[in-house]
């Protein structure tokens, strides 16, 4: 199994690129975006030293489902996905917060309410509560989209508007639509068995209008428990089952590793490679329902490129 991490292509009206941790990230003319997601993998900020075979097209193909699946809540940036690992869509102008929706009190937002923090980003939560509780209603954590070299800062409604990072109407609407998504996933999540517990969703804005950007409810940027057991674990103090990426951060964890200074990232075995796709297939089975059909990785440049090139020779550039 051959694994994508660099790309370098050259298209038709091709005028810039970004290469981000996992997705490289194609500008076609002025309203379009490529969006390549490769099979690098990352985590504490860092990008392990080798790719993870069909990550790409798991998350590529999970986030075009929902985002197909949520177009009567809210407008997305989504045209097209002409190869498995590709999104192509609208050029949004993004804002520069991500809202985080958390239906239970666990990761972060955990560790600070057992240190005695009560109020995370502006929001007041009761006190009681225990590890990987619901919430009464799901909350909005908001925070600053970190540009490169830095960290996500949590902030407060209140000073994203007073610092002008998204109006207020904008701000308000944002709000809505990532309460429904929220309410949206949790539902598909329960068909499934499972619990959606927190994601972060991406706003922008596309010709005056609002639109849902990046990926959505994908393993990367989610949380989910199984249901089932989900009430006895939480009654005798255990941990969840989780179907995240956390199972990387744990490994790298039980290593010696949480990408501070002078930490060498693991060896990455042929084994723990495969044991990692194994779970990433899991991960799309569990939270798509769907089979996952693992694509032809033989000549996988070749492939993206070519059905990259044939899906824009069919627009008008």
């Amino acid at each position: 199994m051959n694994a994508l991490t660099t790309t370098e292509f050259s298209f038709p009206c091709q005028t810039g690129v970004y290469h981000g941790k996992v997705r490289d990230v194609y500008s076609i003319g002025e309203e379009l975006l490529c969006m390549v997601a490769t099979d690098r993998i990352s985590a504490f900020d860092v990008i392990l030293p080798k790719g993870i075979p069909y990550k790409g097209q798991i998350l590529n193909q999970i986030a075009a489902k929902f985002l197909n699946a949520t177009r009567d809540i809210v407008p997305n940036w989504l045209l097209a996905t002409p190869d498995p690992m590709v999104s192509v869509g609208y050029r949004c102008k993004g804002f520069p917060v991500e809202m985080i929706v958390r239906g239970y009190l666990c990761g972060s937002a955990w560790r600070a309410y057992k240190s005695g923090v009560r109020e995370i980003c502006g929001v007041a939560l009761p006190d009681g509560m225990r590890e990987n509780e619901a919430f009464p209603t799901p909350i909005i954590t908001p925070t600053t989209k970190a540009e490169i070299g830095t960290h996500d800062e949590d902030i407060s409604r209140e000073e994203i508007i007073k610092r002008g990072l998204v109006p207020e109407k904008e701000y308000e609407q944002i709000e809505k639509y990532a309460l429904a998504l929220f309410a949206r996933g949790q539902e598909i999540a329960k068909q499934h068995g499972l619990i959606l517990v927190d994601t972060k969703y991406e706003f922008g804005e596309y010709k005056g209008q609002v639109m849902l950007m990046d990926e959505v409810h994908t393993p990367d940027s989610s949380r989910y428990f199984y249901a089932d057991g989900y009430a006895e674990r939480f009654a005798a103090g255990e941990p969840q089952r989780q179907l995240s990426k956390e199972f990387v951060r744990e490994w790298l964890m039980s290593n010696g590793f949480q990408g501070k200074t002078g930490q060498q990232v693991p060896e990455m075995t042929p084994a723990i490679v495969q044991s990692i796709t194994d779970r990433y297939v899991e991960l799309f089975e569990g939270i798509t329902g769907d089979t996952f059909v693992r694509e032809d990785t033989a000549y996988l440049a070749d492939r993206i490129e070519n059905n990259i090139t044939a899906y824009l020779q069919t627009l008008s550039l």
